[in-house]
């Protein structure tokens, strides 16, 4: 499966955005997906994922401020990120799981301004 995430840019501190990962391929039949992020020199981090029934993780940084979500029909996962902070610059990736095999996308560039 091809992934492609949009939805990035530059946002003021305490704004909101909404990443998309648009799929080739049904989404419904992966494992899971998720969000992750990275900042140039550090590891790409987990931002959220959500199983195939539906169940949803985030990580602490994100917890309460971010929501992932999907459209089946229109294979399309989405990121919705509130109270932005700084640190929440990163590069934003959209990953898809099934078995062992793991595609990814291209990120999308998020820039938060204080």
């Amino acid at each position: 499966v091809q992934l492609q995430a949009c939805g990035g840019g530059l946002v003021q501190a305490w704004g909101s955005l909404r990443l998309s990962c648009v799929s080739s391929g049904s989404i419904a039949s992966r494992d899971y997906m998720g969000w992750y992020r990275q900042v140039p020199g550090s590891q790409r981090d987990l931002v959220a994922t959500i199983t195939r029934r539906g169940v949803t993780t985030y990580a602490d940084s994100v917890k309460g401020r971010a929501t992932i979500s999907r459209d089946i029909a229109k294979n399309i996962m989405y990121l919705q990120l509130t109270s932005l902070k700084p640190e929440d610059t990163a590069t934003y990736y959209c990953k898809a799981v099934l078995g062992m095999r793991s595609s990814w996308g291209p990120g999308t560039q998020v820039t938060v301004s204080s």
